[in-house]
């Protein structure tokens, strides 16, 4: 009888393993850093080895923890970072260059081209999505054309491309090339309306249809990955943030979520309609309760949970990321300080790649308090900027936010993310939401939950309810935007950055 379900969580900062029981319940987890590399300003890379070494340590090391056997295992589910890209010999599985990042900025050139050229329209109407170095489509370019001979290699199909997701499978399932729909829909090379690659965008790009790999649902049985001599299905896989949507439950018309990870994602599911925004959201897809997938509108927020990081590390203003919560509830509030965390520019809803950080209403009254709940809120304002952009394009309001990720625990955030719009937020009892997801998938992939069975909570978690009038809020939120226009404003000058 198999006993376990085991979600691989592959994130920006670690990989993750976490075995589910029937109950779904964690019965064990096991969890190492990757690295990021930052070899010039704006550039973020990765280790794509390192990426597949840790993940299946940690998957053989969470199940060693569970004194789990393969045998144990219904099946797994792969969850990953979005966007980051990566290439490697279709031969050897070996990666030819780092993984680019999703936060990598090195392609802002090539984005600022595509839109002279007019390719904006274009790109939203098939896509769904905007020109930003954030998607894989012009880290693709850059790479093929950059590296020496490999477009010639990639024309003649010797080099494959894919996202995280597609290389943990291609390593795991002996030379499988899948992808799913969520992720796919993160490339700005996939159609989302036709369930295809986009010919004119490969085109366009330069990019070889041969690298491309196969788009699958992400619920149902894709491949059998090979562990210790026994395979186990690869049942589940998607897009962290689509992950996370799945794991809350949101899988009809008007629900949301927002992950607060290195970045902040809210996504709320359309279903079967799509919205093409007027507010700087984009469109993509994620899972609905079928096999076929939904739309969903998405807001991405580039610095969410790397703020608290940047305190601790660049700053040394706290020496651990909860340390964040006591120091800032030593003051009443911001006493004016607001800080715009544009470290990797803005995103949604503003999508400035220019834009950099900045902490404004400094006074002499000023100190490391009110810096560090100023950075605290900024992820808070930023959520509220894209919630209300989200609310502009649908005119669904919103009735409650279903909270995740690790930044979740500080109750200070919380309750401030719901004074601040207006609307309760929901931490559900376990926060691990983007790995349920995962496991859910690949659990009902190969029936070993039924529909029915997810219905079963973890418990009610908690609720923070917004306490603060109208009148506050609509002044707090004043400061924030003077502060944001300030930014923008900036990054429009002929100051010198990127």
């Amino acid at each position: 009888m198999k006993r376990y379900v085991i979600a691989l969580d592959q994130g920006t900062t670690s990989s993750r393993a976490i075995l589910f029981d029937k109950q779904q319940r964690i019965v064990a987890m096991s969890q190492r850093e990757i690295r990021q590399f930052y070899p010039q300003p704006g550039w973020v890379e990765q280790d794509a080895g390192e990426i597949f070494d840790t993940q299946y340590k940690v998957m053989m090391e969470a199940m060693a923890a569970a004194g789990a056997a393969p045998k144990d295992i219904a099946a797994i589910g792969i969850t990953n970072q979005r966007e980051t890209t990566v290439l490697w010999e279709r031969d050897t599985g070996r990666p030819v260059y780092s993984a680019i990042g999703w936060q990598c900025r090195r392609t802002a050139d090539i984005c600022r081209a595509a839109e002279e050229a007019g390719m904006a329209p274009l790109i939203q109407d098939k896509t769904g999505l905007v020109i930003d170095a954030y998607f894989s489509a012009t880290k693709v370019k850059w790479l093929l054309e950059n590296i020496d001979g490999l477009k010639s290699r990639a024309e003649r199909g010797e080099v494959l491309f894919g996202t995280v997701d597609s290389y943990l499978i291609y390593r795991l399932c002996g030379g499988l090339h899948v992808t799913d729909y969520t992720n796919a829909s993160r490339t700005m090379l996939y159609n989302i309306g036709e369930l295809e690659w986009d010919d004119s965008l490969l085109d366009y790009f330069g990019i070889p249809r041969a690298m491309l790999p196969r788009v699958v649902p992400s619920l149902g049985v894709v491949g059998q990955a090979r562990i210790q001599g026994l395979d186990i299905p690869v049942a589940g896989i998607a897009g962290d943030q689509q992950s996370a949507l799945f794991g809350h439950g949101c899988t009809r018309m008007g629900q949301a979520k927002n992950t607060y990870g290195t970045g902040c994602f809210l996504l709320m599911n359309t279903g079967e309609r799509r919205y093409n925004s007027q507010s700087g959201l984009i469109t993509t897809l994620a899972i609905g309760e079928g096999t076929k997938p939904h739309y969903a509108l998405e807001g991405s927020i580039f610095s969410g949970g790397s703020v608290i990081q940047w305190l601790r590390d660049e700053l040394g203003l706290i020496r651990a990321a909860e340390d964040s919560e006591y120091f800032a509830a030593k003051v009443p509030d911001n006493a004016g300080v607001y800080l715009v965390p544009a470290f990797t520019g803005l995103g949604a809803p503003y999508w400035d790649m220019s834009a950099r950080g900045m902490l404004v209403g400094l006074s002499r009254g000023s100190g490391r308090n009110h810096i560090i709940r100023a950075a605290l809120e900024s992820i808070a304002y930023q959520t509220h900027d894209v919630l209300e952009a989200m609310t502009e394009d649908t005119g669904i309001p919103l009735s409650v936010l279903a909270v995740d990720g690790g930044a979740t625990r500080n109750n200070l955030l919380m309750q401030f993310q719901a004074d601040i719009t207006g609307c309760p937020v929901e931490r559900p009892e376990l926060l691990e939401t983007t790995a349920l997801g995962a496991a859910r998938l690949a659990g009902l992939g190969v029936g070993f939950w039924q529909p029915d069975d997810l219905a079963a909570a973890e418990g009610q978690g908690r609720r923070f309810i917004p306490h603060i009038p109208d009148e506050k809020r609509k002044v707090l939120l004043s400061g924030w935007r003077k502060a944001v226009k300030s930014c923008l404003m900036h990054s429009e000058s002929d100051s010198g950055w990127l």
